[in-house]
């Protein structure tokens, strides 16, 4: 039987992702078009979490955007995780063997949520990804943790058709079960400018909890040679294996 949500609970977090998810701020009638909830609760509901700071909004009252209080649970929740400070050196590891940005992150249903990074030294312009979620099926990480689960499980997570981020983005589903196949022969996933133009992935799963939850990554240029791109593989596997078993001998679950 599904549990009963409290509506007013579920739209108060409804409320707060469609704002996370957002890049600028929005108007009461765009939440609502996002949302579909009443404008009347729709309204109360941001006059509370405006009280709160939970949500900001500009003087007029006439948009909205994520507030401060909600970075001190994002804070608190990556506090609490004892796996993390480990993961946190085997990124600094792995940017100081391959001069790439490393990647730490975690799958959260149909997507990966970055929990931490190191950027390459080399990189300009960078996006900030921790805290941030990218569909799994777009990255090598994602691919990674769905090759975790079983083609039926994938197919009830994912929806039909997968959406386009890149003109290399999987969009149909049978050809991403394939590829997970693949991942699971040969122990990594790999994909080129799935998820960003000019960036290829290399991703390795950590495998301290079955099936594992959490992987490693390095981001690298696009065009880079095979050779190169062999060299960074070995080195995610490598360091990779190392926090998994140190995970294990340290009894993190």
């Amino acid at each position: 039987m599904e549990p009963q949500l409290v509506k007013s609970a579920e739209r108060t977090v409804r409320i707060l992702e469609t704002l996370a998810a957002s890049h600028e701020t929005l108007t009461l009638s765009e939440l609502q078009q996002h949302t579909g909830f009443p404008r009347s609760s729709l309204h109360a509901l941001m006059r509370t979490l405006v009280e709160l700071n939970w949500v900001e909004t500009d003087s007029a009252r006439s948009s909205f955007g994520i507030g401060p209080h909600a970075l001190l649970t994002g804070t608190a929740y990556l506090d609490k995780d004892p796996a993390l400070p480990l993961a946190q050196e085997t990124l600094e590891d792995l940017r100081a063997e391959t001069g790439q940005t490393a990647h730490f992150a975690r799958r959260d249903e149909a997507h990966v949520l970055y929990l931490a990074t190191r950027e390459s030294r080399e990189a300009h312009h960078v996006i900030p990804r921790v805290g941030r979620r990218l569909p799994a099926h777009v990255t090598a990480l994602g691919q990674v943790l769905l090759a975790q689960l079983t083609d039926d499980e994938v197919a009830a997570l994912l929806p039909d058709p997968l959406a386009p981020i890149t003109e290399h983005t999987f969009t149909d589903p049978a050809k991403l079960i394939g590829e997970l196949d693949q991942v699971r022969t040969r122990g990594w996933a790999y994909e080129r400018e799935q998820g960003t133009p000019g960036v290829a992935c290399v991703a390795v799963a950590v495998d301290y909890r079955i099936p594992a939850t959490d992987a490693i990554s390095v981001s690298m240029p696009a065009g880079l040679a095979p050779t190169a791109v062999e060299k960074i593989t070995d080195a995610v596997i490598k360091h990779t294996r190392k926090l998994a078993a140190t995970l294990r001998r340290e009894g993190i679950r």
